[in-house]
């Protein structure tokens, strides 16, 4: 997979790029605050009380290595995303057909949108939205938190993997070349579908255990039977994924090994979206490969154990008050 960095020279285009983040969350706060950072002007379009925070004080853009008040723009709607050359699409995946058609009025005739979630068909789910736009798909390698509003706290990763061929032109080029000098390495593939389902394939592995037991990967994966409740996740995804055509990149045993030795402290998206009492992605992670192992005949008891006890967590009553 070739690094951006040996595309050719992107033709001059007006510095700096003006980005928009659709759903700005951890990973789209991670992101824009990158490239607001490296000079970029960028709106992030976030829940209320993440944009009058950052309206008023900057994102606070906290890593290993520095913390920093970062200025950039605010907005509470899809209308934050007007004018903007390039759009970082960051909505949970249940979300997708309902933001970008709020984005559809608001969105330039010839804007990239660069979809940056979980699951393997939010490209695809996006497209039929906007068909008259530039949609490309990536993989996200990330592990990012919103310590509270306007404070989002990054823990490690950053890479993210794009596919090619909405790649090519002078103003993708300069969002990649812009990501790239802002920190961020990025790599084409022309297997994203793959890198998808790879990154799948991890997702189904962590995310469902560490939300349940609502604990860092740390502290979850040395438990009594989870690494072997892990193995048995990740042999049915990879059997679904054969079973769908897919070729699936990589060495998934070696990356759940490094994640937990790199990131322990992390707990994962669905974990942090059960903590603060909202819908999960688990639908698209395990829910998924149930659905699509029904289809194909392919056995999924164990992803279906953790779908439905997230399922259920889901579903619990909010306290009073």
């Amino acid at each position: 997979m070739p690094d951006l960095p040996t595309f050719a020279p992107a033709p001059a285009l007006p510095s700096p790029l003006r980005i928009a983040v659709m759903g700005a969350g951890a990973v789209g706060c991670y992101y824009g605050g990158m490239l607001a950072r490296a000079g970029h002007a960028v709106t992030l379009v976030a829940r209320p009380n993440h944009a009058e925070a950052i309206a008023r004080d900057g994102l606070r853009l906290q890593s290993k290595d520095w913390d920093e008040q970062v200025r950039l723009g605010a907005a509470t709607d899809a209308s934050g995303v007007r004018g903007a050359q390039a759009v970082l699409f960051c909505v949970k995946s249940m979300d997708t057909e309902a933001a970008g058609a709020q984005m559809l009025p608001h969105l330039a005739s010839d804007a990239l949108v660069l979809c940056l979630q979980n699951g393997v068909d939010n490209a695809d789910r996006l497209r039929a939205v906007l068909p008259r736009h530039r949609v490309a798909a990536a993989v996200v390698y990330v592990a990012t938190e919103m310590a509270g509003p306007g404070h989002v706290r990054h823990n490690g990763g950053g890479e993210l993997v794009i596919e090619p061929s909405p790649m090519a032109d002078a103003l993708a080029q300069a969002l990649a070349q812009a990501l790239a000098a802002a920190g961020v390495k990025v790599t084409l593939s022309d297997n994203v579908r793959g890198a998808l389902w790879f990154k799948l394939v991890i997702n189904c592995a962590y995310n469902a255990i560490s939300a349940i037991a609502q604990r860092p990967y740390g502290e979850t994966v040395p438990g009594a039977g989870v690494r072997e409740v892990m193995r048995d996740v990740v042999n049915e995804c990879l059997a679904v994924a054969k079973a769908e055509g897919v070729q699936v990149p990589g060495d998934v045993d070696a990356s759940l090994r490094r994640i937990v030795d790199t990131m322990p402290a992390q707990s994962s998206s669905t974990a942090q979206d059960l903590a603060r009492g909202r819908p999960t992605e688990i639908d698209y992670l395990n829910g998924l490969v149930v659905l699509r192992g029904e289809a194909l005949g392919v056995p999924t008891p164990a992803n279906r154990v953790l779908w439905a006890l997230v399922k259920l967590l889901e579903s619990k009553p909010k306290p009073a008050g």
